[in-house]
């Protein structure tokens, strides 16, 4: 088990998102709801983002920082006024910091009905290779 965990040192960070960086947009930013799970071959993400679709999902990876962002539109329907509300609106950040078993050229993001699911597949490890040594 501890391997396991090892392995899969995606390291959720629950922090406000900005800490060392400047929101320009003035509204409240959320650290999504996350789902996590581990397969022999893959790590898969599911994240929570009500709102959210492909064009407003960003995802980048620098270094080994896999970073979520989302910036939503807030719904405003014409002729009504909001009288209750159950959940605040605002826009979504949320880092990862993955290992080196994780394959960063096949990383595959969908997001569907608010829904961020992220694909990363493992390193495949390298088979023993037996080294001829030689005298010179």
């Amino acid at each position: 088990m501890a391997k396991k965990e090892q392995a899969m040192e995606v390291q959720v960070r629950e922090e406000s998102p900005a800490e060392d960086v400047e929101r320009t947009r003035a509204r409240r930013c959320f650290v999504p709801k996350t789902d996590i799970y581990e397969t022999d071959n893959e790590i898969i993400i599911l994240a929570d983002l009500p709102g959210a679709n492909d064009k407003t999902v960003d995802v980048t990876l620098e270094k080994n920082v896999l970073s979520i962002s989302a910036l939503i539109t807030p719904l405003n329907s014409a002729g009504y006024e909001l009288a209750y509300a159950e959940y605040e609106q605002g826009d979504y950040q949320r880092n990862f910091r993955l290992s080196d078993e994780i394959d960063r050229e096949k990383i595959e993001a969908v997001v569907r009905d608010g829904v961020l699911r992220l694909k990363l597949p493992k390193v495949k490890e390298a088979a023993v290779k037996k080294i001829t040594v030689k005298t010179s």
